[in-house]
């Protein structure tokens, strides 16, 4: 047959190949949702990307309480709280919920239509604190001044995203540290995970410790391993939608362990007593921002302006590089990263999550970002934007029902972490260990992201140890311009203590 097959072919070729063409990339650009974000394409369907766009959203949903509780209790330097007075505190997280869900499900929609890429975007933490308390009270900014600095620092990194400098830092990195990120940030959502459940929590006479002196003695704890025990069991069976059927059955076991023994149940997400049913989102914190106020004020001039640089420098560095690793993080866990380790559309997704930042300042929810949980989401099949578009939407709902935030608890959301983490984890098989120039720097990047708490600080300490490295072993010529220029940055970043105190006395 192969012989006949060959000649036959050979004859027709030349009038049957037109016809054959259309026919073959009619099939590859399917119409609807399908063909517009390419689902088929990308191996999922309609059905996987909402199951995962709900994931994502249940795994960062507690952002809505949560960014309200680190923002609400904090007066300025006038004695001001961020919602402008009152005694009301039900009213004021009300208040800073609904921006912070409106926020955070608009942007996620824009990154859905415009990057097409399975990324959720919300208020970052750690930026919401360095605002709280870096900026309004160590700075002595006033909340309006405090979000001004975060839309000047949305729109510098704007601007660096639109000249393709951004970008270029990308392509910059070496893979191996793009994998260390990577899994760094596994390591990292496992311990969030763990800690936000309860089940690691700070020691006695050590810095963490398991449970209670090592015990498993209270509920909200078995309602994590309940909910951790069903995800492994679940992907272990290699069931769909896994982990939204873990978060399903772990708030069950919530109610009814609330239900039958509230005097022992101990919440680690927030609840509100008395708070309000009227389900009309309060927006009043909308356009409450100045710009430039934060380079006014009683003082030096110079010292004013640099102070306010330095503050412009310390979110931008934070934002710049957490939204790299968690956007190239994302891309891997997914499969939707080239050869060079880059997701596809990583332009229109870093110029969605710089704009994110301005609304974030402007709405006074603290700069939004996007978020290592969207991993959640890919980890239960989610590959395109329908999937941000999912969880956009479930945010503008949430919206509208701040009195039932507390409907999912930590402890039925967190094994999701703690499974995501694990599936990240695994890159590290892809980086050489035995050239210790650049293991060494990837194993300080994964191992500082936990430890420390921060993301940028092991990205940070990761490429300055590369270029030291580098230079050490006679390889400097290896190191590209602009890992020379980033790992410059990041030492300033970390020196910014010291001359912090230098300018500010």
């Amino acid at each position: 047959m192969a012989t006949t097959k060959k000649p036959a072919a050979k004859k027709p070729a030349a009038k049957s190949a037109p016809a054959k063409k259309p026919a073959a990339s009619a099939q590859k650009k399917p119409g609807g949702l399908d063909g517009f974000f390419k689902i088929s394409e990308r191996g999922s369907t309609v059905g996987t990307e909402i199951r995962g766009g709900l994931t994502t959203f249940f795994t960062m949903a507690y952002i809505v309480v949560l960014n309200p509780l680190i923002l609400v209790g904090v007066t300025d330097a006038t004695g001001v709280p961020l919602i402008g007075g009152g005694n009301d505190p039900v009213a004021a997280i009300g208040m800073v919920a609904a921006a912070t869900a409106l926020v955070a499900g608009v942007m996620t929609i824009v990154m859905g239509f415009v990057a097409n890429f399975p990324l959720a975007l919300a208020a970052g933490l750690g930026l919401n604190a360095f605002v709280g308390y870096g900026l309004v009270v160590a700075k002595g900014y006033t909340w309006p001044e405090a979000m001004g600095m975060i839309v000047l620092e949305g729109t510098v990194v704007l601007l660096l995203v639109l000249t393709k400098f951004r970008i270029k830092i990308l392509y910059a990195v070496p893979v191996a540290l793009k994998k260390a990120i990577a899994a760094g940030i596994g390591l990292f959502l496992a311990f969030i995970g763990l800690w936000d459940a309860g089940l690691v929590k700070a020691g006695a006479g050590t810095p963490t410790q398991f449970g209670n002196g090592g015990y498993v003695d209270k509920l909200p704890m078995v309602v994590f391993l309940v909910g951790l025990a069903t995800a492994i069991i679940l992907m272990a069976r290699k069931v769909k939608g896994a982990l939204l059927i873990s978060i399903a059955v772990a708030t069950v076991v919530a109610f009814v362990i609330e239900w039958l023994k509230p005097q022992t149940w101990s919440l680690v997400t927030p609840t509100f007593e008395g708070a309000s049913t009227n389900f009309s989102p309060d927006l009043g914190l909308l356009g409450q921002v100045s710009v430039f106020g934060g380079f006014s004020g009683d003082g030096t001039a110079w010292k004013i302006v640099l102070t306010g640089i330095l503050v412009v420098f310390s979110l931008l560095v934070v934002d710049f590089f957490d939204t790299m690793g968690t956007m190239t993080a994302v891309g891997e866990e997914g499969g939707l990263n080239d050869k060079d380790d880059i997701p596809e559309g990583s332009q229109e997704i870093l110029i969605v999550d710089s704009v994110a930042a301005i609304a974030g300042g402007a709405a006074s929810t603290s700069s939004n970002t996007s978020y290592i949980e969207s991993a959640a989401g890919v980890g239960d099949g989610a590959r395109t934007g329908l999937a941000s578009i999912v969880t956009g939407l479930a945010f503008i709902v949430a919206m509208f029902l701040t009195p039932l935030y507390k409907v999912v608890p930590f402890e039925a959301a967190t094994p999701v972490l703690v499974v995501v983490g694990f599936l990240m984890v695994t890159l590290v098989s892809d980086i050489d260990w035995k050239d210790l120039r650049i293991a060494i720097p990837a194993f300080l990047t994964i191992i500082v992201m936990p430890f420390g708490y921060s993301i940028s600080a092991g990205i940070g300490l990761g490429f300055i140890s590369y270029v030291i490295l580098s230079v050490a072993v006679g390889k400097a010529k290896d190191v590209k311009l602009l890992m020379w220029i980033v790992a410059g940055m990041f030492a300033l970043y970390f020196a910014l203590g010291p001359i912090d105190t230098l300018v500010n006395g």
